[in-house]
């Protein structure tokens, strides 16, 4: 492959909308930047046809880059797409909710699995995630690689998270950053922490994110606003102040029903913060190290408000606990991988995928 291809990376969201799926494609553009290639990443939601289109027709690119088959990948499905990107390398990246596919309705299975059809590599960036990909897609395998998740480098911004929601300095504060949408699970966390708070009255919550589905986020603002005593909803937080944010949080969660590598839970974890996460099989090799490492958080079952409840007051109610897991999680930022061992990989399926056509 010549020096610096031109790639359209096509994603849901894209920089500067604070998603994690922005985070992810434009830590991307930044590393294959450097390696000398041309990048632009346009979001697919609300793109339409003509729109898309008009990006490739002006963009030109060599390798089109589909991040999130069903969400984004659909749009190669349509003639007009497959005729423009003739000629082209297609990849697709597949999160956790794509992976998924033995709980998919049928017409998100078709779409998923004719969007893969049409790759010419296919990446997915947890282990867990190719390994089913492998025996869902047993045909494809040759396919199907494995893209390490590097954390997004912390920014020098300045956010006070306990001050923010005015919480006391003996108050145990949880942080859940995530878009509001239902697979992250958002109202069902604060419907369970209002009994944790009122197990622990200090135990308090932040809430991160903008609303990605508005019907769920209709429900989870009316439900936030009336948890005055222990809630807070800040919409937004730069991404240059998130390192920040971490960092004021004695514990962050992440309570997704279905999830690849959470890019909020390597950001904790390179800031040094216990977890406390619902027990998906991404998250769970996350904190439970194979290599026999000390876990840097708990697990509960993501369908049982009960074990929420009792994983957070084992948290609020142990100090050397959380202090422990703070430690090997620390440990655990040392061995994650760098945005060059992401990017390199990244360009090896790029690769394979312009030499397979």
């Amino acid at each position: 492959m010549s020096k610096g291809p031109r790639v359209l990376i096509l994603s849901p969201t894209a920089y500067p909308s604070i998603t994690g799926n922005a985070a992810t494609t434009e830590r991307w553009r930044q590393s294959l930047v450097k390696k000398g290639y041309t990048v632009q990443v346009s979001a697919t939601r609300n793109l339409n046809i003509a729109g898309l289109l008009e990006h490739i027709e002006r963009f030109k690119p060599d390798i089109v880059h589909v991040y999130h088959a069903f969400h984004s990948g659909v749009l190669l499905l349509d003639p007009r797409i497959a005729r423009a990107c003739d000629g082209l390398s297609i990849v697709v990246s597949l999160p956790g909710t794509d992976a998924d596919l033995e709980t998919a309705t049928q017409a998100r299975r078709d779409i998923i699995i004719k969007v893969c059809r049409s790759a010419h590599a296919i990446g997915a960036q947890s282990t867990v995630i190719i390994d089913h990909l492998k025996g869902s897609l047993s045909d494809l395998g040759s396919r199907i690689f494995y893209i390490p998740k590097a954390p997004s480098q912390p920014g020098s911004g300045i956010f006070d998270l306990r001050s923010h929601g005015g919480w006391a300095p003996g108050d145990v504060l949880f942080f859940l950053p995530a878009g509001i949408r239902p697979v992250k699970g958002n109202l069902e966390c604060l419907r369970a922490f209002q009994k944790v708070h009122q197990a622990n009255p200090a135990a308090k919550i932040v809430f991160s994110g903008q609303v990605l589905d508005a019907d769920y986020g209709r429900l989870f603002e009316q439900e936030v606003s009336g948890g005055g005593l222990f809630a807070r909803w800040i919409k937004a937080i730069s991404p240059a102040a998130m390192r920040s944010a971490y960092e004021g949080a004695d514990v962050v969660l992440n309570c997704s029903f279905s999830e690849g590598l959470s890019n909020v839970l390597l950001e904790a974890i390179s800031a040094g913060r216990p977890l406390l996460a619902s027990d998906i099989p991404s998250t769970r090799q996350l904190i439970h190290d194979n290599n026999g490492a000390a876990p840097c958080g708990l697990l509960y079952d993501p369908h049982s408000p009960d074990d929420f409840c009792r994983q957070a007051l084992k948290l609020i109610d142990n100090e050397p606990l959380r202090r422990s897991m703070s430690q090997a999680a620390k440990n655990k930022a040392q061995t994650l991988p760098t945005p060059d061992d992401e990017v390199n990989a990244l360009i090896r399926v790029y690769r394979t995928a312009v030499n397979s056509m």
